[in-house]
């Protein structure tokens, strides 16, 4: 029974690791904005970082982390690199967030308000 109980435990450990890691991904505004922005269209960094209205430095240092977890692909057409966001994941998370927001949000979608 204890053995049981640890692997639960173990289980639960690494998931909320990963979600840490997850979740800390696109705990950034840039970030989450590039993936919007690349929801609409593929988009090489120029492209992208006039669309947001950024660096492309800032974009390019942004986009690194959300290719090496795959939220976003890479595509070369000649000498450049297109990306594009990986639908299967950041649509379903777009969604639950938007119908979070909807349903469980009382100040519609503006939970910033911290504890005490």
């Amino acid at each position: 029974m204890k053995i049981h109980s640890y692997v639960v435990v173990e289980l639960k450990k690494g998931l909320s690791e990963t979600c840490y890691r997850f979740f800390s991904i696109l705990g950034n505004p840039t970030r989450l904005a590039a993936l919007e922005a690349l929801t609409e269209r593929p988009m090489n960094v120029s492209q992208l970082a006039e669309s947001l209205g950024q660096e492309q430095s800032m974009i390019s240092h942004n986009l690194r982390p959300l290719v090496r977890c795959r939220f976003v692909e890479v595509e070369r057409r000649g000498k450049e690199r297109f990306y594009r966001v990986n639908h299967d994941t950041v649509d379903s998370l777009f969604k639950i967030v938007e119908m979070h927001a909807e349903n469980y949000c009382p100040t519609g979608g503006r939970c910033q308000e911290r504890d005490g």
